[in-house]
């Protein structure tokens, strides 16, 4: 029989898979110094609510994007430079545009989206041209309706918006220049018919993948619980000593030990605070992609119930993984957390593989990969609870890695004509629910028509061949949230700045039109490749496009002279699009802070009575896993409200904000503990898990009463202070929660 190592020892597989290498360990104290810094996770330095969201995604690089873009509109460009004929730089713009309104998606919702911009562009771009003449004080008051309903059309989705906001820069560029009757009519055809040619060109001629954006999407969230499963990783590494040694002194030691399990709390925090938040941000989109391609064609093919059951198999492991934490979460047993961490770190690499299939559409070796799930449950067989979650996690990488196999799942397809909203619905729905004054969206809209309507009026005033980009800046830049309006305003100002300055020296190499116009096509290239990215990377990589364009549709402008009036007008209506978003119906975060917390509280309430409450058929029935993505999603918001709220001017300082930062932490491990009891074989002390149900449900669901603030009330009777470990933690983060936003005297258990 093998001896058990002692507590401060190694055990002797440790040298060769349990300890890490030399360059491991110093990996992970270089990660534990960022996050000692304030960098973020362990992972992933620089999560952090105070700082806007600004950063690189290289995964998002999409060639085929980039050369799709480059021959909607570089083709006709290069045509127009043979053939001289004027509409057809109209027809290239329309393309042009088009590309940009294209914001993904499946076929029939791009087609349609599309098709209508187009048609309503065409109608833009003679109606306003032919208004053009009639001065200010009849065209401002028609295009600030026209503002307000391509800004409020974002209540219907991502497509809606980006088509809406393209539809604002088609009536910008109308009111350049007077239009007659005939000219209008005509240049409104020949826009349709540019913006008619990309969506040919996008989706017939060039159809993508149809199940390409699912693939990507559900591969995300595998790619996303790899990370997690990797800081988890680096998680249960700290292993703190349980007392201090000796030569310390007990003042000294104390305060050693104090330090360490504060480091550890705060490292699970920001753990929980950064992966949890990003899968489920990834799971939920999986699940809207899912869905959009399944309503679009009508039915569930094999090929999207393939991404329905990965997803869900993705998401059972989520579960299992937050349960994971919790079981590790302060566990002063050095030999669970050595398990724990080599689970893990044969675990990540199964995660990462089914991704890259999932991904890729590849075949995976069924059998190498069960040699290395079997692998992934050694040595865990006297620590039930690891033991139980490790199987349940396993099984589902097995489910997954199945169905990329040549003889996977194929299950049959089944209408859904009863699952899908009337077309009716669909439309009336988001108008008629965000049509109220606390509505963000109508919010924007109106803010948008406010501020873009005087601008559009001094460009009409003070005419000039560049003036309608303080238009387009202001109403791109402005988002219904101040956060959001100051992060995309330094990204516009940046990129423009940064690629006025590519463009003018590029335009000062070339001195021919026909070379200009072949410049064309490699810019857009690089421009619309990197979309994704980055919306400043976005924006620098077109700057010079937009410079180049102008040079061949208006010869006569210097490169320079247009590179610096670009990048003052976008300065200009950056500020103004901040400043606006502070002093016009602004939405104070501190409210939304409170709002979205008692929505927190409420949704770990109903999760809470699911899990303690209720027997095993709520688990079968699928309401435990309901309320478990509630409360992850309840959680989600109320993080997006306090990042926010951490970005207002001095809004980081109010009560509420930091009331809420304790609430989140709090709820973070409430959920954690929850999720452990929903999977735990056994809870060691059934009578006082069932003596303390009514209470833990019964004070969270008083405390995410309507009343606000929460009433002072006198405490509920608490039972006997439970014996096991991990229902006194669940107590004690109940209580702490209610002491936080309700502060009365209780009697402690926890402690």
């Amino acid at each position: 029989m093998p001896t058990t190592p002692s507590s401060n020892e190694p055990a002797p597989h440790e040298a060769v898979e349990g300890r890490p290498a030399p360059a491991s360990v110093a990996r992970r104290r270089i990660r534990a110094a960022a996050f000692l810094r304030g960098r973020g996770t362990l992972t992933q330095p620089g999560l952090d609510l105070t700082r806007l969201p600004i950063g690189l995604d290289p995964r998002g690089l999409s060639l085929v994007d980039g050369v799709r873009a480059a021959l909607a509109f570089g083709l006709v460009i290069l045509l127009h430079e043979w053939v001289s004929w004027p509409p057809l730089l109209t027809v290239a713009l329309a393309a042009n545009l088009a590309c940009f309104a294209d914001a993904g998606g499946p076929m029939r919702s791009r087609l349609l989206v599309l098709t209508l911009f187009s048609l309503l562009g065409g109608v833009f771009w003679g109606l306003f041209g032919l208004m053009q003449p009639l001065g200010s004080l009849r065209v401002v008051p028609l295009a600030g309706i026209a503002i307000f309903a391509c800004t409020y059309a974002r209540v219907w989705g991502v497509q809606a918006q980006a088509a809406g906001n393209v539809l604002v820069l088609v009536l910008c560029f109308a009111l350049d220049r007077p239009l007659g009757p005939d000219q209008a009519l005509a240049a409104g055809l020949v826009f349709t018919a540019g913006g008619l040619w990309a969506t040919l060109l996008a989706l017939l001629l060039w159809r993508l993948h149809p199940y390409r954006p699912t693939h990507r999407a559900v591969a995300e969230v595998w790619r996303r619980l790899a990370r997690l499963c990797d800081d988890l990783e680096d998680l249960a590494s700290l292993t703190w000593p349980e007392k201090p040694e000796t030569k310390a002194s007990a003042q000294g030691g104390n305060r050693q030990i104090f330090d360490r399990q504060t480091f550890d709390l705060q490292a699970f925090d920001r753990h929980a605070r950064a992966h949890r938040r990003s899968v489920r941000e990834a799971i939920e989109q999986a699940r809207t992609v899912i869905v959009d391609l399944a309503r679009s064609r009508e039915r569930i093919s094999d090929r999207t119930a393939q991404a329905l059951i990965r997803l869900e198999a993705a998401e059972q492991i989520f579960a299992a993984l937050i349960a994971l934490s919790d079981l590790i979460e302060g566990e002063p047993d050095p030999r669970r957390r050595r398990m724990a961490r080599r689970f893990l770190r044969r675990l990540r690499p199964l995660l990462g593989v089914i991704a890259r299939a999932i991904r890729d559409d590849s075949v995976i070796d069924l059998a190498r990969l069960e040699r290395a799930i079997a692998r992934g449950a050694r040595r865990l067989d006297h620590d039930r609870n690891l033991r139980d979650l490790a199987t349940r996690i396993l099984d589902r990488v097995r489910i997954g890695a199945k169905l990329s196999t040549p003889d996977g799942y194929r299950p049959g397809g089944a209408l859904l004509g009863r699952a899908s909203l009337p077309l009716g619905t669909r439309l009336l729905g988001p108008l008629t629910t965000n049509f109220t004054l606390a509505s963000a969206n109508l919010r924007h809209a109106v803010r948008a028509t406010v501020v873009a309507a005087p601008a559009l009026w001094a460009t009409l005033v003070w005419s000039g061949p560049f003036a309608h980009w303080l238009t387009i800046t202001v109403v791109l830049t402005m988002q219904p949230f101040y956060a959001a309006t100051w992060q995309r305003a330094l990204e516009r100002i940046g990129g423009t700045v940064l690629g006025g300055l590519i463009g003018a020296g590029l335009a000062g190499l070339v001195t021919t039109p026909l070379v200009l116009a072949a410049l064309v096509f490699p810019l857009s290239v690089i421009g619309f490749a990197a979309r994704q990215v980055s919306y400043g990377v976005f924006i620098a990589c077109l700057t010079p496009l937009v410079v180049l364009l102008v040079e061949v549709v208006e010869p006569g402008h210097g490169s320079w002279e247009v590179a610096g009036m670009r990048a003052l007008f976008t300065l200009l209506g950056g500020v103004i699009a901040v400043a606006s978003a502070l002093v016009l119906w602004p939405i104070w975060e501190p409210d939304q802070v409170r709002l979205e917390l008692r929505k927190a509280v409420r949704a770990h309430a109903a999760f809470a009575r699911a899990v303690l409450c209720s027997g095993p058929e709520s688990e079968a029935s699928g309401a435990r896993a309901q309320g478990a993505r509630a409360a992850g999603l309840a959680l989600n918001d109320l993080e997006a409200a306090l990042a926010r709220a951490l970005q207002q001017p001095r809004a980081g300082r109010h009560p509420q904000v930091e009331t809420a930062m304790v609430a989140d932490a709090a709820l973070r491990r409430i959920s954690a503990r929850l999720t452990a009891l929903r999977y735990a074989a056994e809870t060691g002390e059934p009578e006082a898990l069932a003596a303390w149900s009514a209470w833990i449900t019964e004070t969270l669901a008083s405390l995410g009463g309507e009343e606000a603030p929460p009433p002072v009330r006198t405490p509920l009777p608490m039972p006997a202070a439970p014996h096991s470990e991990g229902l006194r933690r669940l107590v004690g983060q109940v209580e702490l929660l209610s002491e936080t936003l309700n502060p009365t005297p209780t009697r402690g258990v926890s402690g």
